[in-house]
């Protein structure tokens, strides 16, 4: 979570699905490979889900996860934004 936001959701075992926010673009290519789908009731706010963990490659995860949590960060006000910064 960045501060009350969810940037992801993952279950604990190694077949439990991930979902995560992406950009419209990266909606799009994900969307078209297999094992990952529009989130449901996600979707409107470009969700997806990855059904298949081996759908994405190791430094594709690290990649669509950061880009995740930056666009939910970019959606703080600007104060917790750089609260969350002086963190890091």
């Amino acid at each position: 979570m960045v501060r009350e936001k969810i940037f992801c959701l993952a279950g604990f075992e190694d077949d439990s699905f991930v979902c995560f926010k992406v950009s419209p673009d990266d909606f799009g290519s994900l969307t078209e490979r297999d094992g990952i789908e529009q989130a449901p009731h996600f979707a409107r706010g470009q969700w997806v889900v990855v059904e298949k963990r081996s759908s994405l490659k190791n430094a594709e995860w690290k990649e669509y996860l950061q880009r995740s949590y930056n666009l939910v960060k970019s959606k703080l006000t600007k104060k917790q934004q750089k609260e969350i910064d002086e963190l890091t």
